[in-house]
């Protein structure tokens, strides 16, 4: 661990500096230390999350040398994510592991950390340039976006079949991630001239209101044939409100969330596709990330990466690539238990 007194300097002297100007100057770690790595999500609490902090505990049980913090905000804040960035700057801790919220709003703090020596990946969600090192990347924004609008054109029939009003049920606006998934998804959506996309809303974190978003979409459109949940907070919501309406095969939802967590909308009928990745295997390979970062193993123009019993992973410009999405449904999702 850094010390202490070093790293309150460092970040003092980084307040108003460029993202530009950042460079990692920290030491790397020595052999048969402890390091720590302080893995922080969007939001505490919910299962797609909790899922792969268990991942990331297996990592750091394995390889003995991990002494892992798991913390985060209880409702999606960015402000409380700065301000746990900042408290781990000045504690000196070795890796901070962030799945922002709100890139723009967190990037000085991540910032502030790279200049104390801290390492600064992120994971599941990415951030603005120059406030981290590397990138674990559970998909590529192309692979989810055209995954979820292929799932739901398969699902309404095939391609010469499927039309109608279809809509997305999002987060925040600010959600670089989703934001991202979006883009693609309506690139992908001009290939099915017959699908009208309606509208996008922007519900938070927060699932009561997804849910109330997907009823007042069912009044909205009466010609809406599919909703895409495209958070694990949206998804169940838009599927308890589609269950709820009765609609179930009338209104297809479709989304990202836990298997899981989506196992009752499947077996209802509500829900004929969850599109994800093995969360587990998200946060097992973001601690393998933060360790070779902090041993100085892994370096900028690094093409691959030995993480485990996941073998080695292929290593794109500065974005670790966790494989290829997964897609569930009513003949599979019981062979899953996260």
């Amino acid at each position: 661990m850094k010390k202490w007194i070093a790293a309150m300097l460092a970040v003092a002297a980084c307040v108003g500096c460029r993202r530009e100007e950042i460079e990692t100057t920290g030491p790397e770690a020595k052999a048969g230390e402890k390091i720590t790595v302080c893995l922080l999500p969007k939001l505490k609490g919910i299962p797609y999350f909790t899922s792969c902090y268990a991942g990331a505990k297996e990592a750091a049980d394995e390889l003995g040398d991990i002494e892992l913090i798991y913390d985060g905000p209880t409702e999606g804040s960015a402000e409380a994510q700065a301000a746990m960035i900042e408290k781990w700057t000045l504690q000196g801790v070795d890796v901070i592991a962030v799945s922002p919220n709100a890139p723009d709003v967190i990037a000085k703090s991540m910032q502030e950390a790279l200049k104390a020596g801290i390492n600064v990946i992120t994971w599941d969600a990415d951030s603005t340039v120059g406030s981290r090192e590397f990138f674990v990347n559970q998909a590529t924004a192309q692979a989810i976006g055209v995954g979820l609008v292929d799932a739901m054109v398969n699902d309404l029939g095939g391609a010469e079949k499927a039309q109608g009003d279809v809509a997305i049920i999002s987060a925040n606006t600010t959600a670089a991630n989703q934001n991202a998934w979006i883009e693609h998804m309506t690139a992908r959506l001009k290939e099915h001239p017959n699908l009208n996309l309606v509208t996008i809303k922007y519900p938070g974190e927060d699932q009561n209101n997804a849910f109330q978003d997907a009823q007042d979409l069912m009044k909205a459109y009466p010609n809406l044939k599919g909703i895409w949940g495209i958070t694990s907070i949206a998804f169940p919501g838009a599927a308890e409100a589609v269950k709820q309406a009765d609609k179930a095969g009338q209104v297809l939802v479709v989304g990202l969330a836990t298997p899981n967590d989506m196992k009752l909308y499947v077996k209802a009928g509500v829900v004929p596709s969850v599109v994800l990745w093995n969360t587990q295997d998200l946060g097992y390979l973001t601690v393998h990330t933060a360790r070779a970062l902090a041993k100085g193993t892994l370096k900028s123009g690094a093409t691959e990466i030995e993480a485990g019993r996941l073998g080695k992973k292929v290593i794109a410009g500065d974005n670790v690539l966790l494989g290829d999405i997964m897609v569930f449904k009513k003949e599979n999702i019981d062979q899953f238990d996260f």
